[in-house]
């Protein structure tokens, strides 16, 4: 049983051998005659094996392999060695060449060399396509090198620079000697560095694939450059990351290019806008001279009345005086508003309910010819503005489309969420994000094109003389514009009209309610709270300190900001501090403020201004116990503000 054994063994092996047709394996007597031969061998080399047994196996050979003594040595060096491996030109029977991977092992017997092992694979298609790939690679790595208006370069995992291209040396000034193992944070900017910018960038593009930003980066020479940056995460087959490309491109040319066009266009509208007010100079004197009339010839019968004795009849010139002094304070903030430099109070609001809260005014004053419909989005953002100001803006709008159906009609207003992105914005002068669509539509009469186009100037109006000013549409735009959203019309003549405000998303509950407070007899002060009242206007430091003394206050009075900063840097008690915005002396309000605020850290502001900055006042959210009144107000109003206050409320 046991001497049976090596025969079966040996049987399963030839079958095995026989078997395999993607190698040739066949023996070699020691002289290198062929002994056996399987499919393989006579697939890939195109002999039968009664035609190649007991010759010789140096016929596989190209005609220069044999001439060099190739197949005696590739014998001798398994013989010796222990085993031969090649990679090389073989021959068929037909006399093509393939591409051949060879092993050779000797045979002993009893330590006595009897024959040779041989395995040839054809790799020819393999080796086509690794001479491609490597072409391929040659032909890429010398584009890249030769590219020179875009560095390209790669890092390691960490952000080191691995190789450099000609374009990097030109862009960034370093030679690749010189850069190759330092860190990629060098070509950022000092600031970006402490920012901790480009390990962000790393970590964005290794956690998401990629990485594009535009800033400022740095040369050699110390000199910036603004850049397009693309940082792409490399990783091998099993997803393991192995570095990071990186494409940068010098935008300087560009950027400033872009620059001087946006300088060329502010500069046009400007331009533009001081042109339109100059035409519109006429037409608005005209209005104010009408306003002061009212205002100074009621004051003067007052005046007089009250020297001759006769009072029973004051009442009316005081009411006179007031509507016209209330309707020259709307169109300057009317004025404000196309100009975006009214004094806004941005608070997160519930558009929804502003409408349903004006709903009831909006029917009454559209009348009964007029039905009035509403859908409001049941899941709408809240957004950041003024709550008044988006009030006067759809009461205004919502007047624009009565006026337009002087037939009766429909008056529809809506509310939506909406996305914008750069395609929607293009043009607009508005970002992509999301945005609060505040649609206020009628069936009326509808504009032509001609009339859209001008639709927001200041002043233009297709109303009869005396029915309107031309300035509800500019003040919406304007507020829409100084809150970050934009105003768009879309009408048809003899359909309708849509008007559309977009208003940016705020990230966050819309604020509660207001109690509006109640005017009439405010609270008397406390002992000894003193107040400091610092206006450049002698009028209005003389009412606000007549108010503060009628209600028990010390006032203390200051013409300019240096001088209020004096009075609040010394001994002396103030419990608030009253201030203009806009004052002399070098010093605005704000700044006074909260130099203010380094000696006196609780001490409550309230600013009373008609105009005041973005970045001052109007476009930021007022820090802890500052306040903010809009001249003109009522003194009422101002006094129940000031022990509101200063009681804490």
């Amino acid at each position: 049983m046991n001497r049976t054994k090596p025969f079966a063994i040996a049987d399963a092996h030839e079958l095995l051998i026989q078997g395999v047709m993607d190698y040739a394996i066949y023996m070699l007597d020691p002289t290198g005659r062929v002994l056996s031969w399987n499919p393989g061998a006579e697939q890939i080399k195109g002999y039968a094996a009664d035609e190649i047994i007991g010759e010789h196996f140096s016929r596989f050979y190209t005609e220069e392999d044999r001439v060099a003594g190739v197949p005696r040595e590739a014998l001798r060096i398994a013989e010796e060695e222990g085993r031969f491996t090649a990679e090389a030109w073989r021959v068929r029977k037909d006399g093509t060449r393939f591409w051949a991977m060879v092993v050779i092992d000797p045979i002993r017997r009893n330590g006595q060399l009897i024959g040779f092992a041989k395995i040839t694979r054809d790799m020819t298609e393999a080796r086509e396509a690794q001479l491609k790939a490597l072409e391929s690679e040659r032909r890429f790595r010398l584009l890249v090198q030769g590219v020179v208006d875009y560095a390209i370069y790669m890092l390691s995992p960490e952000g080191y620079v691995t190789n450099w291209n000609a374009g990097a040396e030109r862009i960034k000034g370093y030679g690749a000697e010189e850069i190759v193992g330092e860190h990629f944070s060098r070509f950022y900017t000092a600031e970006d560095r402490e920012a901790r910018v480009p390990w962000m960038a790393l970590e964005t593009a290794r956690r998401e694939g990629r990485y594009e930003a535009e800033g400022w980066r740095q040369r050699k020479d110390g000199t910036r450059f603004w850049a397009s940056v693309v940082i792409d995460a490399i990783r091998d087959e099993s997803g393991e990351l192995i570095g990071f490309a990186k494409v940068t491109r010098d935008l300087t040319e560009r950027r400033q290019a872009q620059l001087e066009l946006e300088q060329s266009r502010e500069q046009l509208f400007q331009a533009q806008k001081m042109e339109a007010l100059g035409h519109l100079t006429g037409g608005l004197a005209h209005d104010f001279n009408n306003l002061l009339t009212g205002i100074i010839g009621s004051l003067e019968l007052l005046k007089t009345r009250v020297s001759q004795g006769r009072i029973g009849d004051l009442d009316r010139y005081v009411s006179a005086a007031q509507g016209a002094a209330s309707r020259a304070a709307a169109l300057t903030h009317r004025l404000l508003a196309f100009a975006r430099r009214q004094t806004l109070n941005p608070r997160p609001t519930d558009s929804n309910r502003l409408i349903l809260g004006m709903e009831e005014l909006i029917r009454r004053t559209m009348g009964p010819q007029i039905g009035v419909v509403t859908f409001l989005s049941s899941r709408l953002w809240p957004t950041l503005c003024d709550p008044n100001q988006l009030e006067n803006a759809v009461l205004n709008l919502c007047i624009n489309a009565r006026d337009a159906m002087p037939s009766g009609g429909q008056l529809r207003i809506e509310t939506s969420n909406v996305t914008l992105d750069e395609r929607d914005v293009r043009g607009q002068e508005v970002k992509p994000g999301d945005y609060v669509v505040v649609c206020i539509a009628d069936t009326g009469v509808g504009m032509p094109q001609e009339v859209i186009d001008r639709a927001f100037d200041p002043f233009f109006t297709t109303k009869p003389l005396g029915h309107g000013t031309g300035l509800g549409l500019s003040m919406v735009y304007g507020f829409a514009r100084q809150s970050g959203g934009q105003v768009r019309i879309s009408s048809e003549v003899g359909v309708g009209t849509e008007m559309r405000i977009y208003l940016p998303r705020h990230e966050g509950p819309a604020a509660a309610e207001e109690a509006q407070p109640e005017l009439g007899v405010a609270p008397q002060a406390e002992h000894g709270e003193s107040v400091l009242v610092v206006d450049d206007e002698a009028t209005v430091r003389m009412l606000v300190t007549e108010v503060l003394q009628e209600l028990g206050y010390s006032a203390i009075e200051a013409a300019d900001g240096p001088s209020g900063l004096r009075v609040l840097q010394s001994d002396v008690r103030i419990d608030l501090l009253v201030t203009d915005v806009g004052l002399p002396g070098g010093m605005n309000g704000r700044q006074m403020a909260d130099a203010a605020r380094e000696i006196r850290p609780e001490l409550p502001v309230l600013f009373i201004t008609g105009y005041a900055e973005n970045a001052v006042v109007g476009s930021e959210q007022l820090e802890p116990g500052m306040h903010i009144l809009t001249k003109p107000f009522a003194m009422e109003m101002l006094a129940n503000r000031i022990r509101a206050i200063t009681s804490g409320g």
